[in-house]
């Protein structure tokens, strides 16, 4: 339909095209795949696996906001035996390029499943969430602090094959977040996927108590898209050569044209799967007429383009 080369080089990682599912919007992918080939999105980035089965949070865990929605899941999965037997062989076998979410309750549980994710096969990048604002525990959100968040992604960092890059995804709820950026970066980490949800609450009209059974829950969607823009032009602006992930509130081709103007070299989709599954490959052919509209022909012409000085153009 376009001339544009959608391609990318994320981290010494080729992928077709810039565009991934967000963590915990598609599981593994199985659901999707009725709907288009998960195959030709540039990557599926699984739910955030941890190293047990996790009932999660108690229920209501959904609810609805004004351009967006609070989640509380708390982390629910089956565990990393159960997604090695599983869904990563699933994923191998459909041809998908899989980025596989880890998630611990302590530093050496971030260790182990990085070693067990880091020996297996098919694994094209690992996301460190360190970030996950929707557990009971607020200790657990690593990203909240520099040196924690450092220590956890050296730890991973020390027990993944050099070949695969390690992101860590980091929290908006901070007062600097380039400086958290730049300690998970000095810790080991390739790049960065930015941003997880906020930490938001919602009073039920009727009860007038939280509508979520775990009272807070982690907000996304297009409410969150100029915070999530904000932080991907602060941290590019610091640091302009760590590859970085860009996530929240993306729904068309030309959301995800705005996050790589701001820095970011490629993006996830999430929150839009929930009424329209099919968004993550429609995003994907709407972002190369975005490109070819514009006179690009590839995507790595315009990350950070935003930036530049009109002299410079």
């Amino acid at each position: 339909m376009t001339d544009v080369d959608l391609s990318i080089d994320l981290a010494g990682v080729a992928l077709p095209n810039p565009v991934m599912t967000a963590s915990g919007c598609a599981a593994a992918g199985r659901e999707l795949d009725q709907f288009f080939d998960v195959a030709e999105l540039g990557a599926v980035v699984t739910k955030s696996i941890m190293r047990d089965p996790r009932s999660g949070r108690p229920t209501p865990r959904m609810a609805e906001t004004p351009s967006g929605m609070l989640n509380s899941i708390g982390l629910q999965g089956p565990g990393i035996d159960s997604f090695l037997a599983n869904d990563l062989p699933w994923l191998t076998q459909r041809g998908a390029r899989t980025v596989v979410s880890i998630a611990g309750s302590a530093v050496g549980e971030y260790a182990e499943l990085a070693r067990r994710v880091g020996a297996s096969a098919g694994v094209s990048a690992i996301e460190v969430n360190i970030s996950c604002p929707n557990v009971e525990n607020r200790g657990l959100v690593f990203a909240c602090d520099p040196a924690q968040a450092s220590t956890v992604v050296a730890a991973v960092r020390r027990e993944v094959p050099t070949e695969i890059p390690v992101f860590a995804k980091l929290s908006p709820d901070v007062t600097d977040i380039v400086a958290i950026a730049d300690s998970v970066m000095s810790a080991g980490a390739t790049g960065l996927s930015m941003i997880n949800t906020l930490l938001g609450i919602a009073i039920d009209p009727d009860t007038l108590r939280p509508v979520l059974g775990g009272v807070t829950g982690g907000l996304s969607g297009p409410a969150v898209r100029p915070v999530a823009l904000r932080c991907v032009w602060q941290v590019h602006a610091a640091m302009p050569d760590v590859p970085i992930i860009g996530i929240g509130g993306i729904r068309t081709g030309f959301d995800a044209l705005e996050f790589l103007l701001a820095g970011a070299t490629a993006v996830q989709v999430g929150t839009v799967i929930f009424h329209d599954p099919s968004a993550p490959i429609r995003v994907v052919s709407e972002l190369a007429t975005e490109l070819a509209d514009r006179g690009f022909k590839s995507p790595a012409e315009v990350v950070g383009f935003a930036h530049r000085s009109g002299d410079a153009e």
